[in-house]
């Protein structure tokens, strides 16, 4: 009940369902904000133009700041991060033994020593060639991990082919 008084914004009308004019007025709102929204990115040329002059990620940063300044300052009410929030005990960190890094290496090195390396280097190769297709991955992949392919041997095997994403710097 506190989310929905607080969060929703629905306690600023006297009696928000009847009718439900309320929520047909949120729901136009929310329309026409999506419309404006979809018609600048439709301005800049579409959703793959923006991408690459950073504007999704110039959105995501200005608006993650907005929303922090608005929960910090309380203009923006969170339920149980801003009001009513409990006092809670930080949970302790998780500490990983250093030992079972040596154990995952070595549990790796025999794998690659006891895998059939040909079988596997064909396996990468037909996934790297689908790859340059519009094909559906996936049989490819499982097929590279039922000849003991690493996550990090698939990961790169497409690294090859597509490149690595690097979000367009936006300040």
């Amino acid at each position: 009940q506190q989310i929905v008084a607080h969060e929703s914004g629905i306690t600023k009308t006297a009696d928000p369902l009847a009718g439900s004019y309320y929520l047909e007025e949120l729901c136009d709102q929310i329309e026409a904000d999506v419309w404006k929204y979809l018609k600048k990115i439709q301005k800049m040329g579409g959703s793959v133009k923006a991408i690459e002059k950073g504007f999704f990620q110039s959105e995501i940063r200005a608006n993650a700041y907005r929303l922090k300044k608005e929960t910090d300052d309380a203009e923006r009410v969170i339920v149980g991060v801003n009001k009513y929030a409990e006092d809670e005990e930080q949970p302790e960190l998780l500490r990983i033994d250093g030992r079972i890094e040596i154990q995952q290496k070595k549990a790796i090195k025999k794998l690659r020593a006891s895998r059939d390396n040909k079988k596997l280097e064909k396996a990468l190769s037909v996934m790297k060639s689908a790859a340059d297709t519009s094909e559906n991955l996936m049989p490819y992949i499982i097929d590279s991990a039922k000849a003991f392919a690493t996550t990090g041997e698939i990961s790169n095997t497409f690294r090859e082919v597509f490149g690595e994403y690097r979000p367009k710097e936006v300040f």
